[in-house]
């Protein structure tokens, strides 16, 4: 399930400014394909920030991750020329998918346990087995 679609970036930021930052032949209309480009870009970042906590696909898109995904995918489409705003935002929201991540914010979704939660191997069962045939011990003076 993707978290925006092309209507969604054209919602937030004008049919203009998505024209002028994909249209790659001097058409002066969206190239949808490179929109979804930087849409499917944006979905891949946000899955690697999430995927610890949330099983993916997710069942619902939370509207924090649809506005997440027009941000990133604005900024991509900006490439090196991004202005402050533009950068400001994506920068905005990274530290938001960061505090998604650790835990301090929640999508409002069933979360899966965090690996820091499940339980660790006991030093017992790391140790056990049989004796070591070559140790220290056995090898004093070698």
């Amino acid at each position: 399930m993707a978290y925006a679609t092309l209507a969604d970036l054209i919602t937030r930021y004008g049919e203009d400014e998505i024209a002028q930052r994909t249209d790659r032949t001097g058409s002066g209309v969206v190239d949808a394909a490179v929109a979804q480009r930087a849409l499917d870009d944006a979905q891949a970042e946000i899955d690697g920030y999430i995927a610890s906590r949330y099983k993916l696909p997710l069942p619902t898109v939370p509207a924090a991750l649809a506005r997440i995904a027009c941000d990133i995918a604005r900024y991509r489409l900006w490439e090196d020329v991004a202005s402050d705003e533009v950068r400001r935002r994506y920068e905005d929201a990274r530290k938001l998918l960061e505090a998604i991540a650790k835990g301090i914010v929640s999508l409002g979704l069933p979360a899966v346990l965090p690996p820091a939660s499940q339980p660790a191997l006991s030093l017992a069962a790391a140790k056990s087995g049989p004796a070591p045939v070559f140790g220290r011990d056995g090898m004093e003076g070698w």
